[in-house]
């Protein structure tokens, strides 16, 4: 057992719980404060917004830090953010925990995801990278659904408060299980700005937000367009969201196996996958039993693409990775406000739920068309200069 990548994979678990968790709270902490749920909504977006400001901006203040220290910081600003949220008296003050807790988000898995591949040969580092990444899947699947069900029963603060002590115990883990990792170097800090206008570098970046919006735009509006095929009940939806989780977390490990043979290869049959299968969604949603395959499958060819996105920023990037793979996870971010974007100008249109999967297929089907555009050496990682 890998306890290093244990202890990372623990603490993704934790940051995608309390990424995940509000939305099943929405309604609770709305009737606790009076608000309306689209206002609580800006719990979810806020989070997000935060994500994406504040990955660059920890990645670049913590890079004089020991990169194992770096990671238990960032961790002990998670728990901090959980614990603010959990004694928050009003709503805003609860807005901006989550704002703080955000700011952990993207550079935890930037510099986590370097620090995982170095804890490997070389020809595993996608594996690892996946590993890590499955704490996010599983956040789905256990986190979500067990803090949505406590703060059901017992109140949304109890909620926030079993994420806080979950925080102190990845703060533990890391502390003990990573090696001693130095800070950057002066060169690799300078490097960090000069690669990010690569243009195999922007190509990732890109490719990672329209893989990541192709997901979104249907997995923002799951629920109407299952109500609205197959006549759903929200006990189905639930159901089928835990069907989604498993298939990110089949696809999740999938990915980086076969993404230690070739990234492209792999990305190019995810992203395949992943536009036949938006595509056929809207003709099978006439059979319940067909619609719940094809959007297993879906999650799978979804996720499968996380952890080869990541490793084609870190190896376009190889010799000063952490900085572009921290703004990557920022890039999944605006993937997802893309696809929710794209998913409700969709509806907006009177277009039909139908259509919104169409939709995420055009995003996948331009994420396919970067990928295919890279040279065929892209995804050849540099094991000479990628460290941590």
């Amino acid at each position: 057992m890998n306890f290093p990548l244990l202890a990372l994979t623990v603490g993704a678990f934790g940051i995608g719980t309390t990424e995940f968790a509000p939305m099943g709270l929405l309604p609770v902490v709305a009737e606790h404060f009076s608000v309306s749920i689209p206002t609580a909504g800006l719990l979810i977006s806020s989070y997000a917004f935060g994500v994406m400001a504040g990955a660059p901006i920890m990645t670049i203040g913590v890079r004089h830090l020991p990169r194992h220290m770096v990671l238990v910081g960032l961790m002990a600003i998670f728990t901090l953010g959980n614990l603010l949220s959990f004694c928050a008296p009003d709503f805003t003050v609860l807005l901006i925990s989550r704002v703080v807790t955000s700011f952990s988000h993207g550079a935890f898995f930037g510099v986590g995801s370097v620090v995982a591949a170095a804890l490997v040969p070389p020809e595993r580092r996608a594996s690892a990278v996946a590993t890590m990444f499955m704490g996010l899947t599983l956040a789905a699947i256990v986190g979500s659904p067990l803090c949505t069900w406590i703060g059901d029963s017992w109140g949304w603060r109890l909620a926030f408060a079993v994420i806080t002590l979950w925080g102190l115990v990845a703060m533990l883990a890391l502390w003990l299980a990573l090696p001693k990792l130095p800070a950057e170097t002066p060169a690799e800090i300078r490097s960090e700005f000069s690669v990010l206008v690569r243009p195999t570098v922007l190509r990732a970046l890109l490719t990672t937000v329209l893989g990541a919006g192709a997901m979104f735009t249907l997995l923002t509006y799951i629920a109407p367009v299952l109500q609205a095929g197959i006549a759903a009940t929200p006990g189905m939806v639930t159901a089928v969201l835990v069907v989604i989780g498993v298939g990110f977390t089949v696809g999740n490990m999938l990915g980086g196996r076969f993404a230690d043979r070739s990234l492209k290869k792999t990305l190019l049959v995810a992203l395949s996958a992943l536009v036949g299968l938006l595509l056929v969604l809207p003709l099978v949603m006439g059979s319940t039993v067909a619609t719940i395959g094809v959007i297993f499958l879906w999650g799978m060819a979804a996720f499968a693409i996380v952890s080869p996105v990541q490793m084609q920023v870190m190896t376009a990037a190889a010799e000063a990775p952490n900085l572009a793979a921290s703004i990557n996870i920022g890039a999944f971010n605006l993937g997802n406000a893309l696809g929710a974007v794209v998913g409700g100008t969709v509806i907006s249109a009177g277009l039909g739920y139908n259509w919104v999967s169409v939709a995420g297929a055009l995003l996948a089907a331009g994420a396919f068309a970067l990928t295919l555009a890279a040279p065929a050496n892209e995804g050849a990682t540099d094991t000479r200069t990628m460290t941590a």
